[in-house]
């Protein structure tokens, strides 16, 4: 897709977005790609780009820049980079200082975002449905388990990088909290704060053979069987609900580097049972204003990517 400098500025904007949201346990990246309309060419961008490395040798550089679509993946990654390495902090101060509604906002972004993702199919059936809740099942069962201890060795940061890159990509499966349960989100994201480049380079060598070999079974899946396997991304963003949810009951917590607490084990709770376990406010109407507010911004940017497509046209 060829673009000027307003779409790659815009492009780079998606992935800011795209690094915000994989930087919260149980948020996913690709959720975001998919309602900004860009997952398809992801997916394919990805799976295609080891074909197109000869292109560099026998055509040049120009030739390999635009069989690759590499101005994509620089413009995407560029924002995703920013993102994480300029928004670690703030996110982590929001769920520390308001998780309520910061959780509440993610929580009616990806409720929206199943609605969004099962328009794209043309014509539903009933197969759907039973792949749907597989998805669901799986995603819930998934964010239900609890994190455990893992080696500290290098070569482990590179099986962490390989699996939450996986799971980056797909709506609705977060790979920070797949870093949570494998017990190295919070060594990572510190490795990110203090460029401690040896996990960094491991962790994302382990992340590009991990997406290079997922990309191909993710475009497959969608090429051959495109309602089952939007069916199963949506099962997947509805069973993370059960992560997102605002109020929780901290079982067991742990500690990071500096020695501060986080919580580890968490079980959801209503609000009323929130606030006598606290005793402070559940806050509930900013939590709904927070939850409308993530609903209409996925159907703003699905309206405005309607008009762009009509206008197209």
């Amino acid at each position: 897709m060829k673009r000027d400098l307003k779409g790659y500025l815009l492009l780079g904007s998606k992935g800011v977005a795209m690094g915000a949201a994989d930087v919260v346990p149980g948020v996913s990246g690709g959720t975001i790609a998919f309602i900004s309309g860009i997952y398809d060419e992801l997916v394919t961008t990805i799976k295609d780009l080891p074909a197109s490395v000869p292109t560099l040798f026998t055509q040049g550089p120009r030739a390999f820049w635009k069989a690759s679509n590499l101005g994509f993946l620089l413009g995407l990654v560029s924002g995703i980079g920013l993102s994480i390495f300029s928004l670690a902090g703030l996110m982590t101060w929001l769920l520390e200082v308001w998780p309520i509604p910061t959780w509440s906002f993610f929580f009616g972004l990806v409720l929206a975002s199943i609605v969004h993702v099962l328009k794209q199919v043309a014509s539903p059936d009933w197969t759907m449905v039973p792949v749907f809740l597989l998805g669901t099942g799986l995603a819930y069962g998934i964010t239900s388990i609890a994190p455990t201890s893992t080696p500290d060795a290098l070569w482990f940061y590179f099986v962490c990088g390989a699996i939450a890159i996986c799971a980056m990509i797909l709506p609705g499966i977060s790979g920070s909290f797949i870093l949570l349960l494998m017990g190295k989100y919070a060594s990572v994201l510190e490795a990110v704060r203090t460029f401690q480049m040896d996990i960094l380079l491991v962790f994302a060598a382990g992340a590009i053979g991990g997406i290079l070999a997922f990309s191909h079974f993710l475009s497959w899946l969608l090429r051959r069987f495109h309602a089952l396997a939007i069916a199963l991304l949506a099962g997947f963003m509805l069973g993370s609900l059960n992560k997102v949810w605002p109020w929780k009951e901290t079982l067991t917590t742990y500690n990071d580097s500096h020695g501060v607490s986080h919580p580890l084990l968490e079980a959801n709770v209503l609000p009323g049972t929130w606030e006598a376990l606290t005793g402070q406010s559940a806050q509930v109407p900013l939590a709904f204003g927070a939850l409308v507010v993530g609903l209409v911004l996925v159907f703003f940017i699905e309206g405005i990517a309607s008009w762009k497509g009509s206008k197209g046209a």
